[in-house]
């Protein structure tokens, strides 16, 4: 979510040059200070950018990085809101407990449930333009998945494989004894959420672009991304919001400011079965964490979608 801060510094287009004077990766005054830690957990510590090389490999890696944090201008044609990937992914995808790059490029292949299938680590980035960005997935051999398969290859320098490393995702939040309560939500996201994110979750724009990313509506994710599971949502947002006070909340609190993000309408999942909400749900929600598709919410049936 700091995204906006970087934009003075990328300059050119993603087909073109982009040089280490022009970018700096590991600028720890482009980034939040907080990075909770358990007592005595230590956590794998991602390369500086002192550490690139100047070649063609150094290049790429920074065209990845500059697709990673400005994804609206760099990755465009394959973006369908207002999303970026360090939106989820913070800190450049470099923070631990909001999983960071260096804790998912060593994990594959491997499988999903979610396609059932073994996926590459290329599926699952394309997953992420198709669902998170509500876009159309680049081709594997594309320029957008190598350089960002580049810049997550090097954060990942030293990372064994197939090990899960602490930190790797967002840590998980028990559920409230009495369930999550939207009422209690919307007080919450009221006091804690609007100034950045809007009194209508509509995010927040600079010029053409969003410098806070809308959280639904039509420029949101879309149905079909992970962090339209609440269980999901309440980890991210316990551990990382509001920006630069992660941990503030509570984990009931965070359950139910979550609940209320998720319980307003986005676009459509781009999975949708026969043009039926209710077998959408069956065949993908149903057994899918802890979710509002095709659930009734004053009154309306949620998972219609938003074009």
């Amino acid at each position: 979510m700091r995204a906006h801060l970087m934009l003075g510094l990328l300059a050119m287009a993603v087909g073109s040059p982009l040089h280490a004077a022009e970018i700096k990766m590991d600028d720890q005054s482009q980034l939040t200070q907080q990075t909770s830690k358990d007592a005595g957990e230590q956590y794998f510590q991602p390369p500086k950018e002192s550490e690139l090389p100047a070649n063609a490999y150094g290049e790429l890696v920074q065209q990845g990085r500059a697709i990673f944090v400005d994804t609206q201008k760099y990755a465009a044609e394959y973006v369908g809101n207002g999303m970026n990937c360090t939106n989820c992914h913070i800190e450049q995808g470099r923070k631990a407990n909001s999983a960071p790059l260096w804790g998912a490029y060593p994990m594959y292949p491997a499988y999903r449930k979610k396609n059932d299938k073994v996926n590459s680590y290329a599926e699952r980035v394309q997953g992420c333009f198709q669902f998170s960005m509500n876009g159309k997935p680049p081709a594997a051999d594309s320029h957008v998945i190598n350089a960002l398969t580049a810049y997550s290859y090097w954060l990942s320098t030293g990372a064994p494989t197939g090990q899960e490393l602490p930190g790797r995702a967002y840590p998980e939040v028990p559920q409230p004894k009495a369930g999550f309560d939207l009422a209690k939500g919307k007080q919450i996201y009221a006091e804690q959420c609007a100034i950045c994110h809007g009194d209508s979750g509509q995010g927040q724009k600079a010029g053409d672009g969003y410098v806070f990313p809308p959280l639904w509506g039509k420029d949101s994710f879309n149905w079909g991304a992970g962090m339209h599971r609440i269980n999901t949502a309440a980890a991210f947002i316990k551990e990382s919001m509001p920006l630069g006070k992660g941990g503030s909340l509570s984990d009931d609190d965070a359950w139910h400011v979550a609940a209320y993000m998720n319980s307003h309408e986005r676009p459509q999942d781009p999975r949708l079965v026969e043009g039926s909400v209710e077998k959408t749900r069956v065949r993908y929600h149903a057994n899918d964490g802890v979710n509002l598709y095709g659930q009734e919410v004053g009154g309306v049936v949620l998972g219609q979608g938003i074009k």
